[in-house]
């Protein structure tokens, strides 16, 4: 069967070395699978917005951000410098830069939003599910409106089927959009969203993606953000299904005092592979950014984690903090966790950390001479993942998927869902 390679799919921006196998993935797709573009999308009309309402909201706001910019009459850093090629090479104070470092240097230089414009998964990712999805679904809100959306995509079989989604918050507004992607008929093929959004002035976007597809189904869960002066985004992952899981986020704080809030939670079993990616360029002064991500790995399931948060030159006053905590139930299971800062500026916080833990011997004995075994143990914990996400859904069917995926994997539990 020939495939289709995607590569450097959820790359890190300043890679690590090569012999950990972390630097990014590549992922194979059947060539063959149609283009399905079976999307359901439930929002009020006035929200539906132009094919083009995110691209003209970066020119408005670069316009904006141009003009709070002074055009500074002072030498180049050192660094803009050597990027630019400006300098003596036989300079022997001129910096060998890194291929991060140049480009960092490059973007500060170009100060573009749409040239910096990234998603977590890169850019071959982004045309392959922009291509399979076809025209855009675009939310865009009015000044100062509240709206509430949901978009559901579900498995087609011997199909990829996929959402281009656009979100657009005018100043002073806030939307939340529910996104699920499940597979209730059998099949097998593959679920994707590129997802495109921006906040402007003291807005405030919601995004909440659940992922409750079955083993035979690939999900590709592909995200950019921009954020404008005070603007705000939280957005909230949740991973339980798929034998390969893909997730990646890119984000631009651009706008001084814009804040960002992304929240994970996955679960492995059986031989179920999850690779994620997250990306923070803190650029404007004053920026929050908190990754938290929170799983359980059970059976022979795999997964690897980048997230790296760049304190870009220019952001004094911004913190950065990216946290994992991540329970291992099985001897068998494979985890790699890679959290990164880096920094190009003074007055500035950053910390990053993860806990891994393992359910230790003498912990099985004790649930064992209560009658416990191993496997139930490792059962108790997959229980409690599903039983969290069915709480924490955002509606009622998006609570109907995680049940049916327990249900699928034979935990019945009480109504959580109630």
């Amino acid at each position: 069967m020939e495939t289709l390679t995607i590569e450097r799919a959820n790359a890190m921006p300043a890679p690590t070395w090569h012999r950990l196998r972390m630097n990014d993935v590549t992922i194979e797709l059947p060539a063959d699978l149609e283009h399905a573009r079976c999307v359901e999308t439930v929002a009020p009309s006035s929200l539906v917005g132009k094919a083009n309402a995110f691209d003209h909201a970066l020119e408005r706001a670069q316009a904006a951000l141009d003009e709070r910019t002074p055009a500074s009459e002072a030498e180049p850093r050192a660094i803009v410098a050597a990027a630019c090629g400006t300098t003596d090479p036989a300079d022997l104070d001129v910096p060998a830069l890194t291929p991060f470092q140049r480009a960092a240097a490059e973007r500060e230089l170009e100060n573009s939003m749409v040239e910096a414009f990234e998603t977590g998964m890169g850019h071959q990712a982004r045309e392959y599910l922009e291509f399979a999805a076809g025209e855009p679904i675009v939310l865009a809100t009015s000044p100062g409106e509240t709206a509430h959306a949901s978009i559901r995509i579900e498995g087609v079989d011997g199909a990829v089927n996929a959402a281009a989604i656009d979100l657009v918050a005018a100043p002073n507004s806030s939307l939340a959009l529910t996104v699920t992607m499940d597979s209730p008929r059998a099949g097998e093929g593959a679920v994707g969203t590129r997802i495109r959004a921006f906040a402007g002035e003291n807005a405030h976007i919601d995004l909440a993606c659940t992922q409750t597809l079955d083993d035979s189904w690939t999900a590709l869960d592909d995200t950019g953000i921009v954020l404008d002066r005070n603007g705000r985004m939280t957005v909230r992952h949740v991973v339980l299904g798929a034998g390969r899981s893909y997730t990646g986020l890119a984000a631009d704080l651009r706008g001084d005092d814009a804040r960002l809030d992304a929240d994970t939670r996955y679960l492995g079993h059986a031989q179920e592979q999850r690779d994620f990616n997250y990306v923070a360029h803190q650029r404007g002064r004053r920026t929050t950014c908190a990754f938290n991500a929170n799983g359980v790995l059970a059976g022979a399931s795999s997964k690897t984690l980048r997230g790296t948060i760049e304190l870009a030159h220019g952001c004094k006053g911004s913190e950065g903090s990216e946290q994992e905590t991540v329970l291992l139930a099985d001897e068998r299971v494979e985890n790699r966790t890679v959290p990164v800062i880096l920094c190009d500026e003074d007055d500035v916080a950053g910390n990053h950390g993860a806990t891994i833990g393992h359910v230790r011997p003498e912990q099985l004995c004790y649930l064992a001479s209560r009658g416990v075994s191993p496997g139930a143990a490792e059962r108790l914990f997959v229980t409690a993942s599903f039983e969290e996400a069915a709480f924490s859904a955002k509606d009622d069917r998006t609570r109907a998927a995680v049940t049916r995926l327990a249900a699928a994997r034979g935990i019945i539990f009480e109504e959580a869902t109630a």
